[in-house]
């Protein structure tokens, strides 16, 4: 079958339906995604297929190791629950700085807006459109510390943390309504002061999602 490609910069195209193959399943864990692969599936140049494999790999979506194939990241059950636990750690701390100040970060608020926005067009963009948004609004909160080494201590979770969160809203297990109205209590418990409320809520929203794809990854 030869697929079809929006009309956009070829290696845009072809990433962007990789992403959405990989968040739907089509390319699950393990996979081998390799530019002979492409050039066959989707008649691109070899160099073109490259390019896609190396947008994906720098967005943590693939990885490839030294003279090696690229493929889907392959998550254990633990890893994914050490991937939340740190997550945790990282945005809880920040939360409670956050509180402390009443600080409500207008970037995050922007993020939930977005994601608000993927849940009312779900039935066109699907499950996965609230993805970015979501690590946005995540993200938001721990760069509004102004602390270059927390960044930098949740960066090098970004990309985990990326495929996770593609892996639990490409199956489908969490309703980005839901999402959503969590974000915004959290952003409420900020304004509040609450930083013990806020984090609890924080930690609830994170489980959730971490028990959830860990039930799914299940034999």
């Amino acid at each position: 079958m030869i697929r079809t490609l929006a009309t956009v910069s070829v290696v845009d195209a072809l990433a962007d339906d990789l992403r959405r193959r990989l968040f739907a399943g089509d390319l699950p864990s393990g996979s081998l995604v390799t530019e002979a692969l492409l050039v066959e599936d989707y008649k691109v140049s070899r160099s073109t297929s490259k390019a896609a494999i190396e947008k994906l790999t720098a967005e943590g979506l693939l990885e490839r190791g030294a003279y090696k194939s690229a493929r889907v990241p392959v998550l254990s059950i633990e890893d994914v629950r050490d991937i939340y636990r740190t997550r945790l750690r990282l945005e809880g701390s920040a939360l409670r700085e956050l509180a402390a100040e009443r600080c409500v970060p207008t970037s995050a608020a922007a993020a939930n807006e977005r994601v608000r926005q993927a849940g009312a067009s779900i039935a066109v963009s699907g499950p996965i459109a609230s993805v970015e948004p979501d690590m946005q609004f995540h993200a938001s909160l721990v760069e509004a510390i102004g602390s270059p080494r927390l960044e930098r201590m949740y960066r090098s979770l970004v990309d985990e943390v990326r495929v996770c969160m593609a892996q639990v809203q490409g199956r489908k297990l969490l309703s980005v309504e839901q999402i959503a109205a969590e974000h915004q209590e959290i952003l409420e418990h900020l304004e509040a002061g609450d930083a013990d409320s806020a984090v609890a809520c924080l930690e609830g929203h994170l489980n959730r999602a971490s028990e959830r794809l860990v039930e799914a990854l299940s034999p």
